[in-house]
């Protein structure tokens, strides 16, 4: 898996079962449970887009003991179900965070099983730039876990994402992803999701 590449988009919910809701009733995807993250206590659904791409909904696991320290995706304050934060992969995850435009975080090793990552997490959890700047991930299990994923008929077409300055986020995009389906434009931190299914276009928020 060289090179950056957009990897997955996450709903944020305060419930697994309120983000599932949410994805559900805006475009009819069902996803299968995933897994649980012991050191984030969070668990997660997942559905593959294609065999490197995937969809998730993620909340804090109400089973797992405190994880001592800030949960990933801002998820000790999640907020309403909604689409949060787009995740990309990069190939060298020091250098990808030193490159950034944004304040990317630190790197931090995760593991589930057979499955091996690093991932850039902001001391405090929270999303940078509200969710506009992508979360960046540098998986160390070959080949891509979605893969081994269930399909969920879905592809995703455009993912247009909004900040009050999107110019820095979308030479950063241009330079390293040149991916046509990633747009950019001005206004208040926000993502919206267009995706390709059986039934034709859904819209994700």
């Amino acid at each position: 898996m060289p090179g950056y590449a957009f990897d997955h988009l996450a709903v944020v919910a305060p419930s697994l079962d309120a983000g599932a809701a949410h994805l559900r009733q805006a475009t009819g995807i069902a996803l299968p449970p995933g897994g649980r993250h012991a050191a984030m206590a969070t668990w997660n659904r997942v559905g593959a887009l294609t065999a490197s791409e995937y969809l998730e909904v993620i909340a804090p696991d109400p089973a797992a003991p405190p994880p001592g320290r800030p949960r990933w995706f801002g998820l000790d304050a999640p907020g309403q179900a909604r689409l949060a934060a787009w995740i990309v992969r990069v190939p060298d995850l020091d250098a990808a965070i030193a490159a950034a435009p944004w304040t990317a975080g630190a790197p931090v090793t995760l593991a589930r099983g057979d499955l091996r990552w690093r991932f850039a997490l902001c001391a405090d959890g929270s999303l940078p730039m509200a969710g506009a700047a992508p979360l960046l991930i540098e998986w160390q299990t070959a080949p891509h876990p979605a893969g081994r994923m269930a399909s969920t008929g879905h592809r995703l077409d455009r993912l247009a994402v909004s900040c009050p300055d999107p110019d820095p986020l979308a030479a950063w995009c241009a330079r390293h992803l040149a991916d046509p389906r990633i747009g950019f434009q001005a206004g208040p931190p926000g993502l919206s999701a267009r995706l390709v299914g059986p039934q034709g276009m859904v819209s994700l928020r």
